[in-house]
């Protein structure tokens, strides 16, 4: 018998499924990572003929909005809402957290703060206690890497926020029974990181942001940062092999 198979839809090639993806395949998971910026066609949205067990959508550089400039945007949303209406479940990682919200009817926008940068406090709310995903999993999760320019201003309806930054932005949520969004990034390694340093460098500099140092502080932490996520990346494929057992969709 073979393990749960994951769609895993990437925006963007400096963007990878990365460490999440190794840590799904040794649940063992079948990634089915689909490009569609380099001309990967996407699944048939309709919830009958949805064939995988999962979906998790990555982040990337565009907005959540730029449907105009990036053809797939809209496409991906309708296979999150197809996904959610056949109850698969579901993950979005940074723009993929911002594109579900989008999806169901949420909003997103320029954070006013400011970019949210490096490692910061995970700050988890009472509902995550009993969260399918993360419930159990949160004391360890103290930390997590955000990398973003835009937050989710709005939440659809019915969404429960599992955990807030300092500053109140959303930081994780359930926006539906089997449908979460994590604005911080638990797949990235500062090697994954140094290309999106690279883009950002002219307004870190004007900002006075040592980026060196930064990305020092999160590969200092990557051992805590593995040990605090990778248990959520396997939660996430013990849901997949139980919805992939259920009744064909």
């Amino acid at each position: 018998m073979t393990g749960p198979r994951v769609l895993v839809v990437e925006h963007a090639a400096d963007c990878p499924p990365a460490l999440v993806g190794d840590w799904l395949a040794a649940a063992g998971c079948t990634l089915d990572v689909a490009r569609p910026y380099a001309g990967d066609p996407l699944p048939d949205p309709l919830p009958g003929r949805l064939t995988h067990d999962a979906l998790l959508v990555l982040g990337g550089p565009m907005g959540a909005e730029d449907e105009d400039r990036h053809a797939w945007l809209a496409p991906t949303k309708e296979l999150v809402r197809a996904a959610v209406a056949a109850g698969v479940p579901t993950l979005g990682i940074c723009l993929g957290h911002q594109l579900v919200a989008g999806a169901l009817g949420g909003t997103v926008a320029v954070n006013p703060r400011g970019q949210q940068l490096g490692l910061l406090e995970v700050g988890w709310t009472d509902a995550a206690a009993d969260d399918p995903l993360v419930g159990g999993l949160t004391a360890g999760a103290r930390r997590g890497v955000h990398w973003n320019n835009d937050v989710v201003t709005a939440l659809p309806a019915g969404a429960v926020v599992l955990a807030r930054t300092a500053d109140g932005a959303v930081q994780a949520a359930r926006f539906a029974p089997a449908a979460w969004g994590l604005q911080l990034h638990p797949e990235v390694t500062a090697e994954v990181l140094r290309p999106w340093a690279e883009d950002d460098r002219g307004s870190h500099e004007a900002r006075g942001i040592d980026q060196e140092r930064l990305l020092a502080d999160i590969e200092v932490a990557r051992p805590e940062l593995e040990a605090a996520w990778a248990p959520v990346a396997h939660r996430f494929a013990e849901l997949a092999e139980t919805a992939g057992a259920g009744e064909p969709r």
